[in-house]
Parts: C-alpha cells; structure tokens; sequence
C-alpha cells in the first residue's frame, strides 16, 4: 500500500539539494581512501540516494512548495555562503597552497550557512545539520594542523558530510505526518 505524506515546505526542494549535494560530498571524497573503500562508498552513496528518492515519492505536493526560496533572507544566505566559498578557497588553494583543507572549509561554510536557513525556512532541524557539518569541517582543520593526509581529512569533513545530509532527509521523510483523507 502506497501511504502519502504531507510535507513540510520546501521539503521536496530541500531534500533533493540535500540528496544532490550529499552524492557530490561522498562521490568527490572518497577517491583516496585505500581500495576498494573508493567504490563501496560511492555505491553506498547512489543506494541511498535512489532509497531517499524513493521516499520521497509518497510525499504530496503543497501549494506553497517552494515559496521559502523566493524569501530575499534566503538569497542573502546564499549569497554569503557563495563569497564566503570561494573566498576562503582562493585563500586556501591560491595564498596558502593548502588544498587538503577545502573540503574542511567547504563542510564548515555549508555547516553555517544552515544556521541562516533555519531561521529563514523556520526549521529547527537545520540547525542541528548546521552544527553536525560545522564541526566536521572544524574536525578536518585540526585534522590537518595535526598532520593528517588528505584522505583522512576528506573522509571526516566530505564523506561524513555527505551522510549528515542523506541522515537529515532520512529524518525528514520519518518526521512527515501521513496525509489525512479529505
């Protein structure tokens, strides 16, 4: 039996960046840890990709889906979380020559950019995501102050932050009450 979902909204959007964002976390960090760890996450990531997919089937439409995006607040988040991006990597590829750690500044600046959406789209979940990606990217600079290579840094600030997304839509989809007959 297909059960359908009210959701929350921006829910439908929001879970697809996530699910998009959290392949491209797994799929472009994965890369140097020892075979076959490479395939078996980027398999794990597509798996879980089309199982939340998937769930989000049997969500049904709003009306107002997608109006949280038309919100000049959200611009504004996005808009500083795209100087913040590609300043801090200028600085960290171009100045100081230290590329191991932009993923750690990519997982940090998305981390807090979450802290602004959730004011934005009034979800409280945001901001335990935000923290989740925050510390990790904080994680993957002292990972790297301490020494560690570059696989382990991408491991802890990018796999990890492409799984707290996939968790954070998993969450979602089981926190969407079932929709009542009309």
């Amino acid at each position: 039996m297909h059960v359908t979902r009210r959701r929350m909204p921006g829910q439908v959007v929001g879970s697809l960046v996530a699910i998009v964002f959290g392949v491209v976390f797994v799929v472009v960090n994965s890369g140097g840890l020892p075979s076959p760890w490479p395939l078996v996450s980027r398999i794990a990531a597509a798996v879980v990709a089309v199982g939340l997919l998937v769930g989000l089937r049997g969500v049904t439409a709003r009306p107002d889906e997608g109006k949280g995006f038309t919100d000049r607040r959200y611009w504004l988040v996005v808009l500083a979380e795209a100087v913040a991006l590609f300043g801090g990597l200028a600085l960290i590829n171009g100045v100081w020559r230290h590329s191991e750690l932009a993923v750690a500044w990519i997982a940090f600046v998305v981390g807090v950019h979450f802290f602004g959406l959730a004011v934005v789209f009034r979800l409280r979940r945001f901001h335990a995501l935000g923290a989740v990606l925050t510390v990790l990217g904080l994680a993957g600079f002292a990972l790297g102050a301490a020494g560690a290579s570059a696989a382990t840094i991408a491991l802890v600030s990018g796999v990890l932050s492409g799984a707290a997304l996939f968790a954070t839509v998993a969450v979602s989809l089981r926190l969407t009450p079932p929709a009542t007959a009309a």
